[in-house]
């Protein structure tokens, strides 16, 4: 069956916007009725998706709906959309067991002992940076700060989106920066170049970002008033989170530091006091909390997939590099083109590795420096990202923290600012001994 649709994918193609088309489907049901209504809890994202993956099969000629629906299925399934299905499981179990045997009450007392409340959210995005540059990865980071951060929130009455937008913003400093970043090593591997000198270039262009975003916390914070109840501190029942960060400090698989993680959880969950079978529910209470974010994951695959089958983002690279003048032109076509890929495949490595021939051609062609190429192609696919609902990072945050996914984007400052700082970086010809 697979070799079939192999071959019938030779033969036809929808080619053009209609390829696109799921995708404007998708953005029209969810984004645009959201508005119109004045309610993003309206249109339920599962049912926004179901639609569009419905016209995203009927729509794709020359096959079978059994050979259709084949196509939907292997999307669906590919490695690493499974691979995020096991991630948003094991985080909702860690988060609910830790939540239940009381690690997040401690944490949150912890933090609130340690930072004044003018500094808690400035203190927040600078663990946020600092976790995910450490671990490499933005998902990791968001699984086991946003718990925390919605516990803040809770106590110190700060709005849930903004203390959770605090998190996923902070997470994306890391994802584009660190050594051990799979966006990172598709970037400068595609590209031909060392990571040191990418980061050199990377870090020129983002860093302002971070500082503008750490000052604006810092101002926030100062004009807070709250004066929040602090409970007691169970150092026992911090283990489970300290673990978690230290092994992901030291780099350990996001699977295997939430499998520990949870372990640990029920270790001193039972020696604290929490009945066995309490704890085991409360881990099946979790995964069933994640249920939504899987549904939408599988579904955004397929759909993805069906746009990828159907020429969507070869169409729309062939459109953005036919008229490409000069350096300026050539750069800001290569960041648009791997946005583009981004905001039709919800994974940043994907869109780099998907449009990373098509830059590298151009780069050659204007001669452009290839450290600048791979900053450029990271940085804008992280700026998306960080700021698409239906992004991994963003489903798995709104998920913890209970919470519509469009309800944060209001609040990242971080995304935004990168997004403009590597456009100026482009325009302005910055930096000089790069460009």
């Amino acid at each position: 069956m697979q070799e079939d649709v192999t071959d019938n994918k030779r033969r036809y193609r929808i080619h053009g916007w209609l390829a696109l088309s799921p995708m404007l489907v998708f953005l029209f049901t969810y984004l645009g009725a959201s508005i119109l209504l004045n309610d993003f809890y309206k249109i339920p994202i599962t049912v926004a998706f179901m639609l569009s993956s419905c016209y995203a099969v009927a729509i794709t000629r020359g096959l079978t709906i059994e050979e259709r629906i084949n196509v939907f299925s292997l999307g669906a399934s590919d490695k690493s959309i499974l691979l995020m299905v096991w991630i948003f499981m094991l985080a909702g179990a860690f988060a609910q067991g830790a939540k239940q045997m009381g690690a997040i009450d401690s944490v949150v007392n912890l933090t609130l002992t340690i930072l004044p409340s003018d500094l808690l959210l400035a203190g927040i995005f600078l663990a946020s940076c600092f976790i995910s540059l450490s671990v490499g990865t933005s998902v990791g980071t968001i699984a086991a700060l946003v718990p925390v951060a919605s516990g803040l929130a809770a106590k110190t009455g700060i709005d849930l989106p903004f203390m959770t937008a605090v998190v996923v913003g902070g997470s994306f400093f890391g994802d584009n920066l660190s050594f051990i970043s799979d966006t990172t090593i598709a970037a400068t591997q595609t590209q031909n170049c060392l990571m040191k000198d990418k980061f050199r270039v990377n870090i020129q262009i983002i860093l302002p970002a971070a500082l503008i975003s750490l000052v604006i916390y810092i101002l926030q914070g100062m004009s807070l008033q709250v004066t929040p109840d602090i409970g007691p501190i169970v150092w026992s029942q911090v283990i489970p989170y300290l673990l978690v960060l230290i092994l992901a400090l030291f780099g350990m698989n996001v699977m295997m530091v939430l499998l520990i993680g949870l372990a640990a959880t029920g270790i001193v969950g039972i020696l604290t006091g929490t009945p066995f079978f309490t704890w085991l529910g409360a881990m099946g209470e979790g995964i069933m909390g994640m249920s939504e974010l899987i549904i939408v994951t599988l579904l955004a695959g397929g759909m993805l997939e069906m746009i990828r089958f159907n020429g969507g983002i070869a169409f729309i690279i062939k459109k953005m590099t036919k008229h490409i003048k000069g350096k300026r032109g050539a750069e800001m076509s290569i960041g648009v083109l791997v946005g583009l890929a981004d905001l039709c495949t919800a994974n940043n490595t994907i869109a780099i590795i998907t449009t990373a021939p098509i830059a590298r051609q151009i780069s050659q062609q204007f001669n452009l420096d290839k450290r600048k190429v791979a900053s450029i192609l990271d940085t804008f696919s992280c700026m998306v990202q960080g700021i698409i609902p239906y992004g991994a990072q963003m489903l798995i945050a709104s998920g913890l923290a209970g919470i519509s996914p469009v309800s944060i984007i209001g609040s990242l400052y971080y995304p935004f600012l990168m997004g403009i700082l590597v456009i100026l970086a482009i325009l302005l010809r910055l930096p000089k001994k790069y460009s």
